[in-house]
């Protein structure tokens, strides 16, 4: 069974997003941006919802084009075309760059993937997190902490109807005040 990990930069009080889905807060150091990166690197599979694709979809596939690109974001515009993705989303009709579209029962279909042989699968977007956080699927939490306080906007987590145990697996300090804490789920 693969392991499915919910993983994104957070606000310290508890937003992936400042209202009017502004991330103008959630500009990361190069370390942490590397880090970023090899997660990409080692991940298998990747599931966006519909929001997170449209935001990702609109730079990375050619970022490394771009003049001034970096050697970072060259590395991670590559790691980011190749990996295979699944877009869960009824209201596109097109995706491209290595990925699948996906517009039935995304609990069902996760739960699917979770079942195959493989490594990791990284989930992002709060709406799809949201639905397999709800189904118990969320096997890893990992919070990219920022010092910053935006007041309302997209949270992390969502209403759950039982608590959810998790076990502290690992923190580091980045830059900038930033603190990445993993947790995997008590099963």
């Amino acid at each position: 069974m693969r392991k499915l990990i919910f993983g994104m930069n957070v606000s310290l009080d508890g937003y992936t997003a400042a209202p009017g889905d502004d991330l103008g807060w959630s500009v990361p150091s190069d370390e942490l941006f590397q880090w970023w990166s090899d997660r990409v690197g080692s991940t298998e599979l990747s599931l966006y919802g519909r929001g997170l694709w449209e935001a990702m979809s609109s730079h990375w596939p050619t970022a490394d084009q771009q003049p001034g690109a970096t050697s970072a974001e060259i590395e991670f515009a590559r790691r980011w075309r190749d990996m295979p993705k699944v877009v869960f989303s009824s209201t596109i009709s097109t995706v491209d760059w290595n990925t699948r579209l996906f517009s039935g029962d995304a609990v069902a279909e996760i739960t699917r993937l979770k079942a195959e042989d493989g490594g990791p699968i990284d989930i992002g977007g709060a709406t799809l997190a949201a639905a397999a956080m709800r189904a118990g699927l969320i096997d890893e939490y990992v919070l990219v902490t920022a010092p910053v306080l935006v007041g309302g906007g997209t949270p992390f987590f969502t209403a759950l109807d039982n608590w959810v145990n998790l076990t502290l697996v690992e923190t580091r300090t980045f830059p900038d005040g930033v603190l990445m804490t993993r947790y995997e789920t008590k099963r």
